[in-house]
């Protein structure tokens, strides 16, 4: 047996498995995965810290979209109804401005017509006078037939006019 080697291998592993543990390799060893232990707990902590605070900052981010949105919505309701508003305002007062022009025109042809028809009324006068004169000074003559002249023009004019 002490000629085997598989004995000597025993022997040569026994007495190194006690150099290690007189060493204190075992508890290097283990105080080596311990420290890895605590280094991955720590970065899993800290993943889990990160990951929270993503969460949290995504859920602001959410509420501050949807204000903005509901803002955008507010402004844009308020800008119809101000653009409503102010096409009222426009058709009212393109309303007001036909209308005056309307009436403008309107006096503008009352006047004319008015004008017109007292020219009419002029020259109608003018020409009743002329004739009565023309048929007076043919049918009478002398100074009773100027003065009834006379006085029939005076009287034709003063109600023409």
């Amino acid at each position: 047996m002490l000629e085997s080697d598989t004995f000597w291998a025993l022997i040569g592993l026994i007495i190194f498995a006690v150099i290690v543990v007189a060493v204190g390799a075992p508890k290097k060893i283990v105080a080596l995965l311990d420290k890895r232990t605590d280094r991955i707990r720590d970065d899993l902590d800290e993943a889990r810290k990160a990951r929270e605070e993503a969460q949290a900052l995504l859920a602001e981010y959410q509420r501050k979209r949807r204000d903005a949105e509901r803002d955008a919505d507010a402004i844009i309701e308020e800008a119809r109804k101000e653009a409503k508003r102010l096409t009222e305002e426009a058709n009212e007062k393109l309303r007001d401005m036909v209308d005056r022009r309307t009436k403008s025109a309107e006096n503008k042809i009352a006047q004319a017509e008015a004008q017109a028809l007292g020219e009419v009324r002029a020259r109608a006068s003018d020409l009743a006078v002329a004739a009565a004169a023309d048929l007076l000074t043919r049918k009478l003559d002398g100074n009773a037939g100027a003065k009834m002249l006379d006085e029939s023009i005076e009287t034709v004019q003063q109600r023409l006019n």
